[in-house]
């Protein structure tokens, strides 16, 4: 037969024939051939998780606080009802008495001391200040002899200039016993029932004649709070035309 009509035996790729058989017995091992991929490929490790970056929070600062001003300056003084300007200067202490304080606040008071309504505040300033220093100096000065007075016209009111001194208001005894004089003549429990003031309920009272709403509106402290009492009413009286007329001394006939 001719050898093209022969079958040919399949030629085994080479590298088939490379698998072997290893072992004894008939028991053999297979062995797999190793793809050169597979053998040059590295060890496969467990994924390794990504640190933690940690990112650092700037610190929260609290709000700033607003700064708290604390009022430097003269000392001040809110009005209450019945106050008057000589009350609160001789509480306070206020070198040169009303007309100090009066001048000190004139913007805030207008033309008439003798009006002040509640809330006002008025300033001490340094008057006060002066003032309480001079009364520690006094303090620090022996005793004064005490002034004894006459249960008398004379001596009302020379115990009311005495007071009146302490608390800057102006007057001289003449003036003082001229006014008496034409008001009472000279009679402390003297009271008018007749006039528009005893009309209105508020009669006109002692040795000047003083309606209670202006006693108790320039009572002086030190006094009694007695619109009869001689000193107490003679020193009120001078209080009140000192803030009106600028002193008693300048009073000639009703005020």
């Amino acid at each position: 037969m001719s050898a093209k009509g022969k079958h040919r035996r399949p030629k085994q790729h080479r590298l088939a024939r490379r698998l072997a058989f290893a072992g004894t017995g008939g028991a053999a091992l297979a062995l797999p051939l190793i793809s050169a991929t597979t053998a040059g490929a590295a060890v496969t490790q467990p994924a390794v998780a990504p640190a933690v970056s940690t990112v650092a929070r700037p610190a929260v600062q609290p709000a700033a606080q607003p700064a708290v001003e604390k009022a430097v300056g003269a000392p001040t003084y809110s009005v209450v009802g019945g106050d008057s300007l000589s009350k609160i200067a001789a509480e306070h202490s206020v070198s040169g008495g009303w007309q100090a304080l009066y001048a000190a606040n004139r913007n805030a008071i207008g033309a008439d001391p003798s009006v002040i309504r509640p809330g006002l505040k008025l300033s001490l300033g340094a008057a006060a200040k002066a003032a309480a220093a001079r009364a520690t100096t006094i303090a620090a000065q022996p005793a004064a002899a005490t002034t004894t007075y006459g249960n008398n016209l004379d001596g009302w009111i020379r115990q009311s200039l005495d007071i009146m001194a302490r608390h800057g208001i102006p007057g001289s005894y003449n003036g003082i016993h001229r006014n008496v004089m034409r008001e009472s003549s000279g009679n402390p429990m003297a009271i008018n029932n007749w006039d528009s003031n005893a009309a209105a309920g508020i009669p006109s009272k002692g040795l000047l004649q003083v309606i209670d709403p202006t006693f108790r509106a320039y009572h002086v402290p030190g006094t009694p709070m007695d619109s009869y009492d001689p000193v107490a009413n003679i020193t009120a009286a001078c209080n009140y035309a000192a803030a009106r007329y600028g002193s008693i001394d300048n009073v000639n006939g009703a005020y």
